[in-house]
């Protein structure tokens, strides 16, 4: 297929998306560029726009426009409670479930030493600090169910009991609206150990 340089570098950088393959670029390349010009336009302010004005929390580390976010600004929030996830992601899918009105830590990341990504890489020394002000008394850890996700749950978990606090781990079960037949076996299994 002969393209332009233009259209090669929009396919480029759309295949940065998480998932976006040469084909889906390309068609997303096509269908702004064929049909949807203003979109790309709206995208690529909203874009420049984003890159340009978000930075991270100076409390919690998760992408904000002011120097502290709104969530650690509230003084609603139960000050007592930090909750830390891997990501803004899944900080915004515990915010949308309105069952948690503590705070958050977001370590942009989590461990991987196959990757090279060890504790320090990931903010610990910032959300030790952050935990242990005198305020916190439980942190709940919320990173995801990945080999990646547990070490960083156990590191984290070690490092902030030997400091006296009280740290929790999200619990794991069977998804609601489930049937066990097709629940994979890890899954029920840990919904075994854990049952309340």
């Amino acid at each position: 297929m002969s393209t332009t340089n233009s259209l090669d570098t929009l396919i480029q950088a759309l295949r940065r998306l998480p998932g976006v393959g040469v084909k889906s670029a390309a068609r997303m390349a096509f269908h702004l560029l064929q049909h949807d010009r203003a979109g790309a336009l709206a995208l690529s302010q909203a874009l420049s726009q984003a890159v340009g004005s978000m930075r991270h929390c100076a409390r919690c580390h998760t992408f904000c426009e002011a120097e502290v976010c709104e969530v650690c600004l509230d003084p609603e929030r139960d000050a007592t409670r930090l909750c830390v996830v891997e990501t803004p992601a899944d900080q915004s899918a515990l915010e949308r479930t309105a069952a948690f009105h503590g705070l958050y830590f977001v370590l942009m990341g989590r461990i991987s030493p196959l990757d090279g990504i060890g504790p320090n890489d990931i903010g610990l020394k910032k959300l030790l600090d952050r935990a242990t002000d005198g305020v916190v008394q439980e942190v709940i850890l919320a990173t995801n169910f990945t080999a990646e996700g547990e070490t960083t749950a156990h590191v984290v978990s070690e490092a902030l009991k030997n400091r006296g606090l009280r740290v929790t781990r999200l619990a794991r079960g069977v998804p609601v609206g489930s049937e066990l037949e097709y629940v994979d076996l890890g899954t029920i299994a840990h919904a075994l150990a854990d049952r309340r």
